[in-house]
């Protein structure tokens, strides 16, 4: 079936809800309308395996006989967190110590949403980095999958290297 490019638009809102093992989840408009659906593939496309519940997203939408789906994610925005759920290690660090850590390449060793935590490898050390759930909240993102590529601001924590700021590899590119 041919696609028709006059039918694509903009669209800006927030994520109600993804799933990594289902592949899919739903974006909600911030003009209203019918919930679009975000497939998972569409995600990997902008350097992403999952994206946190509430983030907000930019997309390039399609209309299908079956409803309207995100063809293009342009950009995905943390969701809005109290400042109470700032992790102990970085409670008593100056924020521009964060956002001046240079950004460093990475791939995920391995990660468990359950427990909360997994470990990513900077390319060139074979020193593992604490990966923290919340820290991926705060970065906008829900899971990681192993091998995965990213760009981390990595702090020396409490219990050792751990990531501060978490991006996908081709949003840091691109930011």
């Amino acid at each position: 079936m041919p696609e028709d490019l006059n039918s694509m638009y903009r669209v800006h809102g927030h994520v109600k809800w993804f799933d990594p093992a289902k592949g899919y989840g739903f974006v909600v408009s911030d003009e209203g309308g019918p919930d679009i659906l975000l497939h998972v593939n569409v995600l990997r496309n902008f350097g992403q395996s999952s994206v946190a519940d509430g983030a907000g997203i930019e997309i390039m939408t399609h209309r299908t006989e079956r409803g309207v789906q995100a063809v293009e994610v342009i950009s995905v925005d943390p969701p809005a967190r109290a400042e109470s759920m700032m992790l102990a290690d970085f409670a008593e660090l100056d924020p521009n110590v964060i956002a001046d850590a240079p950004l460093e390449a990475a791939r995920v060793k391995w990660f468990d949403k359950g427990k909360g935590f997994g470990f990513a490898n900077v390319f060139g050390s074979s020193e593992d980095v604490f990966l923290h759930i919340e820290v991926l909240r705060r970065s906008g993102l829900a899971d990681l999958q192993p091998g995965e590529a990213l760009a981390m601001r990595v702090i020396d924590g409490k219990r050792g290297r751990m990531a501060a700021q978490v991006l996908a590899w081709e949003s840091a590119l691109n930011g």
